[in-house]
């Protein structure tokens, strides 16, 4: 049995092998620090020698919930924005891994207001919309996991309470642009069924109509471009579209059977005028068809009426 003293001197000494190894220039880092990222902005986004693009993707993963603007937008989303855009050096499950792990973050702390949990879920739409864009051109995401993103993100719009746009200090937040972006590669790909325009459409309503304020940094833009996707399809519904062009307007026209107008009610109707002028603008881009032209009309019709 050994003694007390020399107990504790051995424990001391292990103790202190322990510490020298942890703050040893040659231990393993598990993370990196701000500059190590700039570096890799400045070296137009390659990936440093002798590092794997997933492991680095994951540690900037974590950087999506900063109120640090620079290393959330700057430095964290961009460089995976050009990484999921550019670089070929991904398999399909560390892919699909991302995919898991950014739709989890979508419920993280919703129904929060004005606290900084609305940056992770913000921007892990806005990379989730990164990855549908890159299912576009390169196919990953089996139908199952198509209809789980859709769901999850029709979810996420329906649910997110946080729809501030710009915070002079945090920087963007902007969660329904976040959202319609994702929206909109979704929108293009070709496992969208039918029925799930208007599942789009009809959540685009709803969040215009339920924000309870006009937006003021593009909103209605991003959502617009999202229905401009649906439009331009091959097998665009046009009677689900008409009936929801329909719908808006009559509830639209209820806000001045009331005077003093409801606030509320008020603030949808100045949203989806918003929305239908980006959709006119956007719609006139696209290569006309008979289709487009069609809801042109339509569109124009009602707006000419407001």
């Amino acid at each position: 049995m050994l003694r007390p003293l020399v107990l504790l001197m051995l424990l001391a000494s292990s103790t202190a092998d322990v510490r020298s190894q942890t703050h040893s220039p040659h231990a393993q880092s598990t993370t990196h620090d701000r500059q190590y990222w700039r570096d890799i902005a400045r070296n137009r986004y390659a990936v440093p020698q002798g590092e794997e693009i997933f492991a680095l993707a994951q540690e900037l993963s974590g950087y999506l919930g900063s109120p640090d603007p620079e290393l959330r937008d700057d430095l964290a989303y961009t460089i995976l924005d050009v990484w999921l855009r550019h670089q070929n050096d991904w398999t399909n499950e560390q892919l699909v891994t991302l995919l898991d792990k950014w739709q989890s973050n979508l419920q993280t702390n919703i129904g929060e207001t004005h606290t900084d949990s609305i940056f992770r879920r913000s921007f892990s739409a806005l990379c989730l919309a990164n990855l549908a864009n890159r299912d576009l051109k390169k196919p990953f995401l089996t139908e199952e996991q198509y209809q789980k993103l859709l769901g999850n993100a029709l979810k996420y719009l329906a649910d997110e309470r946080d729809v501030q746009g710009f915070d002079p200090v945090k920087g963007w937040i902007h969660s329904t642009a976040h959202t319609a972006d994702l929206l909109t590669s979704l929108a293009q790909n070709r496992r969208l069924k039918q029925e799930d325009q208007s599942r789009i459409l009809q959540a685009t309503s709803e969040r215009l109509s339920t924000a309870h304020q006009v937006y003021t940094y593009g909103e209605q833009d991003r959502l617009a471009l999202t229905v401009t996707s649906i439009v331009s399809r091959q097998d665009f519904a046009a009677a689900i579209f008409h009936r929801w062009i329909i719908n808006l307007n009559e509830l639209d026209g209820n806000v001045w059977k009331r005077s003093p107008p409801d606030d509320n009610m008020l603030k949808t109707y100045q949203n989806n005028s918003y929305m239908l002028q980006a959709l006119v603008a956007r719609l006139y881009a696209q290569p006309r068809t008979p289709t487009i032209s069609a809801a042109l009309d339509e569109i124009t019709a009602v707006l000419a009426k407001r």
